[in-house]
């Protein structure tokens, strides 16, 4: 399992200081935003597809300093309705393009959310249907739009040579083992999960007992870490409607890998994981907004070097010696 980086953390810094940056940290691979939700801060969608020169100058980038790119990442909701869902869908398809060109055979991405209804202007998730009308909704968000969408996107990947990893967030048709195996049933091998742990702990899930279920499915894994907080949690329960960016207010919060469990419960998890035979990239996500960005991928890479079941020289005191 290589240890990975999902860049937009260190967005604020220039590419080749972020990859001077994140090579000297110990880091071996990259998870590379290219649009939609990401602001693609190191990698220009349009100029990579367009300029092979510049694929090429890219990669030479990463070789030079040992990187490698594990995956794309275009989270987004391409299932929204009206244009937001048009321009959200175009990006995907374009980053599909992109691992294609590049060889990469990972693109991670949500699975999308619809509207209720075909009358619906705006993303619906559904989380208790108790009324027959939520349950004509997702039958509607299911069987009319999710499921013919992906359908064809997973031949598409079939024929690009790609593989769709769909993150289990919250507020999309896919965010648990359950959603991921039905959607894989109806589509293909090519569409797995990216299994991001923070989202099955703020909605009272188990991640270790999940990866069990998830056996054969999971392309792509994100080290990301969740704390529930201890006072608001236990009076206001994990539906938590305060924004993201108000961290003292909320019931859970996305924190430095470690600061929400310890590094017995991570060394479990990795060591889990790789029972279940994956060994592919572990790619730390930090969205910790009580510290600095880099101090927390610092502490949060330490973390993962720590727990992953594999051996790690320090770089640095391989060159002192």
């Amino acid at each position: 399992m290589k240890v990975g980086l999902v860049t937009d953390v260190l967005g604020y810094m220039p590419l080749e200081d972020m990859l001077d940056t994140v090579a000297n940290l110990g880091v071996e691979t990259l998870e590379l935003g290219c649009g939609n939700w990401s602001k693609a801060p190191h990698l220009s969608l349009d100029t990579m597809l367009e300029d092979s020169s510049k694929r090429h100058q890219f990669l030479r980038m990463l070789r030079e300093r040992n990187l490698s790119i594990a995956a794309l990442n275009c989270s987004g909701n391409q299932l929204a309705p009206g244009p937001s869902g048009i321009e959200h869908d175009q990006i995907v398809r374009k980053t599909m393009a992109l691992a294609d060109a590049l060889e990469i055979e990972t693109v991670v991405l949500m699975s999308g959310c619809p509207g209720g209804s075909p009358e619906d202007k705006t993303a619906n998730w559904i989380t208790h249907p108790i009324l027959p009308e939520h349950t004509e909704s997702l039958r509607y968000q299911w069987e009319d739009v999710a499921l013919p969408y992906w359908y064809e996107l997973e031949k598409d990947a079939r024929r690009k040579g790609v593989k769709l990893a769909i993150e289990n967030l919250g507020n999309n048709l896919v965010h648990n083992p359950d959603t991921m195996w039905r959607l894989r049933r109806e589509t293909g091998p090519n569409v797995g999960m990216n299994f991001d742990p923070s989202h099955l702990f703020w909605m009272g899930g188990d991640p270790i007992t999940a990866l069990r279920q998830l056996e054969g499915v999971i392309h792509h894994v994100h080290a990301k870490d969740v704390r529930i907080e201890r006072g608001l949690s236990d009076v206001n329960g994990l539906i938590d409607v305060n924004a993201i960016d108000t961290p003292s207010l909320r019931a859970w919060n996305y924190v430095a890998l470690g600061y929400g469990h310890d590094a017995a419960y991570w060394s479990e998890f990795f060591s889990v994981l790789s029972m279940i035979q994956y060994s592919g990239p572990v790619v730390l996500e930090m969205e910790d907004l009580t510290m600095d960005p880099l101090t927390g991928v610092v502490k949060s890479i330490d973390l993962l070097k720590q727990t992953l079941p594999r051996t790690f020289n320090n770089r640095s005191e391989v060159e002192a010696k």
